[in-house]
């Protein structure tokens, strides 16, 4: 149902408030260098300092600016069951293709935990789901053999597997029999999570370099490993800046550079350090990027 390259859309901010103008100028980008589709509210997006006023706002202006050429999969997680189904189904009713929804954070459920969470959500909807596992971020992990039993729930539709585990790759493949579509999480391990069954990336890296996320998927999709291994490559460096910081502080001090936003983050986040903004500059200008 959903394949190719998603970008984890930052929250653009002015004086506190959504940059409404500087978020639909970020997706036309974002658009217009072919990227597969979006997904706003996500960690990336800054969802955990999001009033729930202002997550439902950010969601209704990227599909009001999207305009169904690409799907939305909306960032609907929290580490609360009732809020997830909340939010789920106002995204669901605001015409999102799909949600991600991460694992509880905080609370450090059980497997079983974690399954009971996400088979209630399952029921509650009528929205394909995608799964969120990132446990360096949310202190539990979500094991294969819980997914496989989700992937049984015709609404579980994907996960996105941000532990940079190739092995961990393979086990969900195979202990779902093929059963759900796998999406990296981590960008520096976009090919190699392609070469052991992969269907794409919901990428930070796309913020800024969108043409070249998506032309590593293309290139992979043909069939030219030489000139995927080549992207990949070119890659490795501003993949790696861009986490010198907790994400998003460097992508977002990055599309600032670029003029997409302005570069406000909320606290407890705050900006890039000073030393690191010179590397990450010319880390950009290195594979093409024009900063200010």
């Amino acid at each position: 149902m959903f394949r190719g390259v998603f970008t984890a859309l930052i929250t653009p901010f002015r004086d506190g408030r959504v940059d409404d103008d500087a978020l639909a100028n970020l997706i036309e980008f974002q658009i217009q260098e072919g990227i597969s589709g979006l997904v706003p509210c996500g960690t990336t997006g800054e969802s955990a300092t999001l009033t729930h006023a202002e997550h439902r706002h950010v969601i209704e202006v990227c599909l009001r600016q999207v305009k169904g050429r690409v799907p939305v999969i909306a960032g609907t997680g929290s580490n609360s069951t009732a809020e997830t189904i909340e939010l789920t189904r106002f995204a669901q009713q605001a015409g999102a293709a799909g949600a991600l929804l991460i694992t509880p954070y905080y609370n450090k459920p059980t497997q079983e935990g974690l399954f009971q969470h996400y088979q209630a959500v399952a029921d509650a909807v009528e929205l394909p789901l995608v799964l969120y596992n990132v446990p360096g971020r949310t202190g539990v992990d979500m094991l294969p053999h819980t997914v496989a039993r989700l992937a049984h729930h015709p609404r579980i539709v994907a996960i996105k597997e941000a532990t940079a585990n190739m092995e961990r790759a393979s086990i969900i493949l195979e202990q779902s029999a093929g059963s759900i579509t796998l999406f990296s999480g981590d960008d520096a391990t976009f090919l190699p999570f392609l070469a052991v069954g992969g269907e794409g990336v919901i990428s930070v890296s796309a913020n800024i370099a969108p043409d070249q996320m998506v032309e590593l998927w293309r290139q992979f999709r043909k069939g030219d490993l030489t000139a995927s291994r080549r992207i990949h490559t070119r890659l490795l460096e501003i993949n790696r800046l861009l986490f010198c910081e907790t994400n998003p502080i460097p992508v977002k001090a990055a599309a600032a550079m670029m003029g997409l936003c302005g570069p406000e983050i909320r606290l407890p986040l705050t900006p890039l350090a000073e030393h690191l903004r010179e590397p990450l500059r010319q880390a950009m200008h290195r594979i093409g990027l024009t900063t200010k």
